[in-house]
């Protein structure tokens, strides 16, 4: 049986809601990080010698080649592998991050790294999308991040509905007049290319309205919403390297660990937990540590993040529960709506279940809409982490299909090849990844107001 929340949604009388708040001591300041960081290929095939690395505590990145995993981490992390079992060989180095944050321009001009956009850039634009069009976009305010909720800075936690405004829409009841999909980026703060396509996505819409038929279409009908940073506090740190960004995966809770877990046996280690892997869908299962240093630390308990919980309670707040209670109970064919996940880098369309290499049971539709993404993106693989990578609990993906019905994809966005390769690809880069996720978007767009029929 699937577990499920206790949180009570109270009644909204208006756009936003806020999470509780308490009072800490300050959060310490971001990790050190210094020295090149190494991408290891290790020798891991599908099954338990996968999971065991991830058991371990290895930064595993979301790519494989063939029977090859690939791990980050610092040089020491070589000889740790082979004490584990395992051979590396190093596949690239990267530089080590600046001391401190370079940003060019103030306000929505505000970027680092040759013209990513930082967290005040991201929440500008927000801001100034609402002001030009104030008959198409409805900001939401939708919880806080931790250090927020710490008094220690932070930020609030911000969406965009973007339609065709009619009286009703864009409103924090699940029983609303159009489909709604719903597109989060950035949720692993390192993987900056994710923001880039959300900032994209909200632009091609807003200014497209009233020119592109297809666009207008889609608003006239649709409800889109749009998450473009959904660990903001972890961008935050991501954002502190300038021109070498910081590899931050989780988010900024250090409170369950060492206050500063990079140590001179892993000087790659983070603090904080894994957003992706700490939801109330599996949790604790395969792919996730009970070590807060470790870049898969699922938290002390499921829900435990203030951002998990905000994101689950917007989403509980605009889709019906559309599923039963069991894990083998399919979603309801009038199921309305659609969720994308925005990662990187492997060029692959992932759906549920994540936990388990059994299929859902809305499996053949769900594979027949991932098939049809990965055409659009121009040849991308498609199918369910453990088949293409390795299984873990405590995921979205799961979380939402699992909880709601909702159709939930994870689009991994880019590769470890070639000159726009990685987490940190040149900003140039983006024009190309552009091209292939704007296909897919417009796909899942169409595709909400009836995913399980036809």
């Amino acid at each position: 049986m699937r577990q499920r929340l206790s949180l009570v949604l109270a009644g909204v009388a208006s756009v936003a809601f806020l999470v509780g708040t308490s009072v800490a001591a300050p959060p310490p300041p971001a990790p050190a990080q210094d020295g090149p960081t190494y991408v290891y290929r290790v020798p891991a095939p599908l099954g338990q010698k996968a999971q065991d690395l991830l058991a371990r505590g290895f930064d595993v990145l979301e790519q494989r080649d063939g029977d090859d995993l690939f791990v980050l981490g610092s040089k020491d992390v070589h000889a740790k592998l082979a004490e584990a079992g395992y051979t590396g060989t190093v596949e690239s180095v990267m530089a080590p991050p600046l001391a401190e944050l370079k940003t060019q321009g103030t306000g929505v001009k505000e970027t680092y790294y040759g013209g990513y956009r930082t967290v005040k850039a991201h929440y500008a634009h927000l801001d100034q999308v609402a002001w030009r069009y104030p008959r198409l976009a409805t900001l939401v305010d939708y919880g806080d991040s931790w250090r927020k909720t710490q008094g220690a800075g932070g930020h609030d936690l911000k969406a965009v509905c973007l339609t065709k405004r009619s009286p009703g829409d864009c409103r924090l009841t699940p029983d609303a007049r159009k489909p709604r999909l719903f597109v989060s980026a950035q949720i692993h703060a390192r993987e900056i290319t994710t923001g880039d396509m959300a900032w994209r996505w909200i632009d091609h819409l807003t200014t497209g309205y009233g020119k592109d038929a297809e666009v207008t279409s889609l608003l006239d009908t649709t409800e889109i919403w749009v998450v473009p940073i959904a660990n903001p506090d972890g961008v935050q740190i991501v954002q502190s390297g300038g021109d070498s960004p910081k590899l931050q995966r989780k988010n900024a809770n250090y409170t369950n660990g060492p206050k500063e877990c990079p140590t001179t046996q892993d000087p790659n280690a983070q603090i904080g937990i894994d957003l992706n892997r700490n939801f109330n869908a599996q949790w604790g299962d395969n792919g996730t540590s009970a070590d807060p240093c470790s870049q898969v630390y699922r938290g002390p308990q499921a829900d435990s993040e203030v951002e998990t919980k905000a994101v689950e309670k917007l989403f509980r707040s605009l889709f019906p529960d559309k599923r039963g209670s069991g894990l083998n109970d399919p979603a309801a064919p009038d199921t309305r709506g659609m969720v994308v996940t925005m990662h990187a880098a492997l060029n692959v369309v992932l759906l549920p279940w994540g936990y388990t290499t059994q299929p859902s049971p809305n499996d053949a539709k769900l594979r027949a809409m991932a098939k049809d993404m990965a055409q659009l993106a121009g040849g991308w693989e498609y199918g369910q982490p453990g088949e293409l990578l390795y299984t873990a609990g405590g995921s979205i993906d799961d979380w939402v299909y699992g909880e709601l019905g909702v159709p939930h994809y994870t689009w991994e966005i880019g590769n470890w090849q070639g000159d726009c390769a990685g987490f940190l690809p040149a900003y140039s880069c983006q024009d190309g990844h552009w091209a292939k996720v704007k296909p897919m978007l417009l796909y899942a767009a169409r595709k909400a107001a009836n995913p399980y029929g036809g």
